[in-house]
C-alpha cells in the first residue's frame, strides 16, 4: 500500500470483504449451537476463530482507507 491510502474501489472491496467475513463469522457461532457432533462443532469453532483474526487484519487496512 503507497503512502496515500486506498483508492475509493478499494476502500469499498475493502468493506465488503469485511462484510462477508462477519457473515462467515456469524453463521460458525450460530450454527454451533445446533450441531451435535463434536468434530464438526470444533471446525466450525476453529473457522470462526480463523474469520475473526483475517476481520482483524482486514480493519488494519482501514487506516489508509480514503472516505471523503
Amino acid at each position: 500500500m503507497d503512502q496515500k491510502g486506498l483508492a475509493f474501489h478499494e476502500t469499498m472491496e475493502l468493506h465488503e470483504m469485511v462484510n462477508f467475513k462477519t457473515i462467515c463469522m456469524l453463521k460458525s457461532k450460530l450454527m454451533q449451537g445446533v450441531c451435535f457432533d463434536s468434530d464438526l462443532k470444533a471446525m466450525m469453532e476453529k473457522d470462526a476463530q480463523q474469520s475473526i483474526h483475517q476481520m482483524n487484519e482486514l480493519l488494519e487496512l482501514y487506516k489508509g482507507a480514503r472516505t471523503f
